[in-house]
């Protein structure tokens, strides 16, 4: 075999190569982490309830567990997310501050309601007063992503749930739990307002298939290489003659 390459040719490749092979392993890194957060989260959505943390004690190993909530909403105290959409229809989450039986207030996001229904007054069928349990998971804070407007408390806009931005409006004082919230979570499958989350995590996983397009496209950029070279003649498989 001889081998002659362009120089030209193998600077621009080489570089192009290592590029799109380290895109396709960082892909199946992507893949990897995707698939422990999945089994993460179902993990802990199957576990038992837990009792509602103190304010200061560790969220991140206890995020998405279940909560012990047992208490009664402050219906006169709720707020809308807005921008929020159900199978495609816009609308708004309900967040409900909640007083626990220990006097602490947790805020609870209690799903999503139609525009049409965003008037309490027109949903007196979803209120729930007096003593109630409800079934919810434990959430971090919300982080406001790049093109999320601020939140403008006097003009009721929320944009992002923030607890601390909530309780302080609200005016809930210390009782008010300020370093997580609670998502209410389905459980039946009557739908009812507010539409609460569901614990199935639908979460798009096509790291794989990125992953086999970067080799893929790798590999064609061999391919050409090496085509490109033979059509010049400048790679040539030759074997030895036997008498």
């Amino acid at each position: 075999m001889t081998f002659r390459p362009f120089l030209w040719l193998t600077v621009v490749t080489l570089p192009a190569l290592l590029v799109l092979v380290g895109l396709g392993t960082w892909q199946l890194g992507r893949l990897q982490w995707k698939n422990n957060l999945i089994d993460s989260f179902e993990a802990r959505v199957a576990a038992p309830p837990v009792a509602v943390p103190a304010s200061g004690a560790a969220i991140n190993p206890i995020e998405f567990r279940q909560l012990d909530l047992t208490g009664r909403f402050l219906h006169d105290k709720e707020i809308f997310l807005t921008g929020r959409t159900y199978e495609g229809n816009a609308g708004f989450h309900v967040v409900t501050p909640f007083e626990l039986a220990d006097g602490r207030l947790i805020l609870i996001n209690r799903g999503w309601v139609s525009e049409g229904y965003k008037d309490p007054a027109k949903r007196a069928f979803s209120r729930v007063d007096g003593p109630t349990t409800v079934a919810g998971i434990l959430r971090k804070p919300g982080q406001k992503g790049y093109f999320v407007p601020e939140n403008e408390p006097a003009k009721g806009f929320w944009f992002t749930l923030v607890p601390a931005e909530i309780n302080a409006h609200l005016g809930l004082g210390a009782v008010a739990i300020d370093s997580f919230y609670a998502d209410a979570i389905r459980t039946s499958a009557v739908v009812t307002l507010p539409i609460a989350a569901k614990t199935e995590l639908n979460l798009r996983n096509a790291h794989l298939s990125y992953a086999l397009t970067w080799y893929g496209i790798a590999l064609a950029l061999i391919g050409v290489y090496i085509a490109f070279h033979m059509q010049a003649g400048r790679l040539q498989f030759t074997g030895k003659n036997k008498d």
